[in-house]
């Protein structure tokens, strides 16, 4: 029996737009929170390597951390999915079925091939710098982000917002926890905090159980054939996002010309600062799915979506230009008094970072509406723009590497996000059909 009961006593949610609002609202909060606690968390765990290993150190573990997290990232969209399988199975009081599983097993294949593919010494030494075993530890980490991501979603599809959160919190504490250990035992080299840092990606071993509850394997879902196409196309698109997201430090060693690697240090921790409003903004991109599903099930709930993503994309490029200019104005301050006086940052580094980090996050928004409109096709080739746009930056432009890697990380995300505007605004097919049948 599941011990899970979030909302075991809770009376059926209507598709009435009001109640749907309300709940979206507390359901934000609560992973809002987690998620806010989880970053400050992931913050601490990243200031303090920084501070340990220093600029070029530093580099080559943003290198890893970035791999790592790239795969971790380019299995979002297994969380969606399930996301949708379980939110459209508790819509018709069932568990999560079989399908489930068979998604979680392509993804895990996935990753777990990739992860493999940076032993190859050309790209490990690359990555790397020379440290293969940590190409061992990104496998690990990758095959168990899979099972992760699989739980979150069985958790967010099912409304059990609660345990959910719970999860979202033990990713963060278990890190903390193996990078105190490794502090205290005095083995603060490379190799170690990785390790420690990749614990993070086996916390859900303590939600098993609670998840498990949710399943039922004998539950006949979708076949194979259908859904591997549909999650290779997923993770295709989704790993072309991580590229330009989580993945970047990696993406600049592979593309770029070589970097300094002192100035790549302090870059990759610049990314960081940068990045926070995407981080931020993470609890509405995993309630974005089942919200859509929700939302999808009308006509007027339909209007409604298309109504916000337009008013959303208009406050992103305001956020976007104010949080450019801020981060010019005190990004390189910032970065010193955390980082200590090695790490000296460029205020137009900041500028580009800024700007492309939150058309990101809009992004990655208005992807989740498309993975539950299940357009996995228009998933792909918003990433793909994304993702060409940044390597063709990369790979040509005059300049060095830092030079490249900013104004990359500025004109991918432009490019993108006014394809997938075009996308998530254009009624879908079953919009036309509700409607005609009222």
């Amino acid at each position: 029996m599941s011990t899970v009961t979030d909302n075991a006593d809770k009376p059926e949610k209507t598709a009435d737009g009001r109640t749907l609002a309300k709940d979206t609202g507390k359901s934000a909060g609560k992973v809002g929170l987690s998620l806010l606690i989880a970053i400050a968390l992931g913050y601490v765990l990243t200031l303090v390597i920084a501070r340990l290993l220093g600029p070029v150190g530093n580099g080559v573990f943003s290198s890893f951390w970035g791999l790592l997290m790239g795969l971790g990232a380019a299995l979002s969209p297994l969380e969606q999915e399930i996301s949708r399988q379980s939110a459209v199975a508790a819509l018709e009081g069932k568990k999560t079925g079989k399908s489930a599983l068979r998604a979680t097993t392509v993804g895990l294949v996935i990753v777990a091939v990739i992860a493999l593919l940076s032993l190859i010494p050309a790209i490990s030494d690359r990555v790397y710098s020379g440290h293969t075993e940590l190409a061992i530890i990104v496998l690990c980490g990758a095959i168990s982000f899979a099972c992760q991501y699989a739980a979150r979603g069985v958790l967010m599809g099912h409304d059990r917002i609660k345990s959910y959160s719970w999860l979202v919190l033990a990713e963060a504490f278990v890190r903390i926890v193996g990078l105190g250990a490794v502090v205290v035992a005095g083995v603060t080299g490379l190799v170690s905090l990785a390790i420690a840092a990749a614990l993070g990606s086996f916390a859900w071993l303590l939600f098993v159980r609670p998840v498990g509850g949710l399943v039922d394997p004998q539950l006949d879902g979708e076949s194979w054939r259908p859904l591997i196409g549909r999650i290779v196309l997923l993770l295709i698109g989704a790993g072309l996002a991580a590229a330009v997201i989580g993945g970047y430090p990696t993406m600049v060693k592979l593309l770029a010309p070589a970097p300094d690697e002192a100035q790549f240090g302090v870059l990759t921790v610049a990314l960081m600062v940068a990045r926070l409003p995407l981080l931020l903004l993470s609890p509405l991109q995993a309630l974005a799915v089942p919200t859509a599903v929700r939302l999808s099930s009308t006509a007027e709930g339909m209007h409604r979506l298309r109504r916000m993503l337009a008013v959303g994309t208009l406050g992103t490029l305001v956020l976007a230009a104010v949080g450019a200019l801020v981060g010019f104005l005190i990004g390189p301050w910032l970065i010193k008094l955390l980082f200590g006086a090695d790490y000296v940052a460029e205020g137009w580094w900041m500028t580009g970072l800024v700007w492309g980090t939150v058309l990101l996050t809009a992004m990655q928004l208005m992807a989740a509406v498309l993975v539950a409109r299940t357009q996995a096709n228009k998933v792909l080739l918003t990433w793909a723009s994304v993702t060409v746009t940044t390597a063709l930056v990369l790979l040509f432009l005059p300049g060095d590497a830092i030079f490249r890697a900013v104004v990359g990380l500025g004109a991918g995300p432009t490019v993108g996000l006014a394809v997938v505007l075009v996308f998530v605004l254009r009624r879908p097919g079953n919009a036309k059909a509700a409607e005609a049948s009222q």
